[in-house]
């Protein structure tokens, strides 16, 4: 149970930084890319918001097939579209996670697309590396965000737009 609680406390602790990082994204930039390769805003934010509700699938189901279960992104429009869609993947998430079986973390989880197995992992690792997506994909969409002159919210720390926004105050 220690494992769980503790595995709550940092959801929540990152879900605060994610979204202040999703409301500091410009209506009028989704379809940003700062690259060909890249995702846009829309796609990537998306992505993000999305992030938390992979941990009921990991608890409650052994695999997950992409050729079964074709992807279909939820539409979005909006920063607020985006807020939305993180606090309803964060509810479904965070419920799974307080309701899980600690016992059951060790258990294999699958991640397929048909016949090709992408990866197989304990469950645990699994739960984990849903928070390591978020922060390696909130770190890029800060850099996406930088780009577009947008100031960025700080995430362990102040960033360099609030300190300067600080130091501003201070000399005032």
């Amino acid at each position: 149970m220690a494992t769980i609680t503790e595995l709550l406390k940092e959801m929540a602790s990152e879900a605060e930084t994610t979204r202040k990082m999703l409301a500091q994204i410009p209506d009028d930039q989704l379809d940003y890319r700062p690259h060909p390769k890249s995702m846009n805003i829309r796609e990537l934010a998306t992505h993000i918001a999305e992030i938390p509700g992979w941990l009921s699938i990991i608890i409650e189901k052994d695999e997950l097939d992409f050729a079964g279960e074709p992807y279909v992104a939820p539409p979005v429009s909006s920063a607020k579209d985006l807020l939305g869609l993180f606090e309803k993947s964060y509810e479904e998430g965070h419920a799974a996670l307080k309701n899980a079986d600690e016992g059951q973390f060790s258990k294999p989880w699958t991640m397929r697309a048909g016949e090709q197995v992408l990866s197989v992992a304990p469950k645990s690792e699994n739960i984990r590396m849903t928070f390591c997506q978020t922060v390696h994909h909130r770190a890029q969409l800060g850099v996406f965000l930088r780009l577009l002159n947008v100031p960025i919210p700080g995430s362990y720390g102040p960033s360099a737009d609030e300190m300067e926004q600080y130091n501003q105050q201070v000399e005032a």
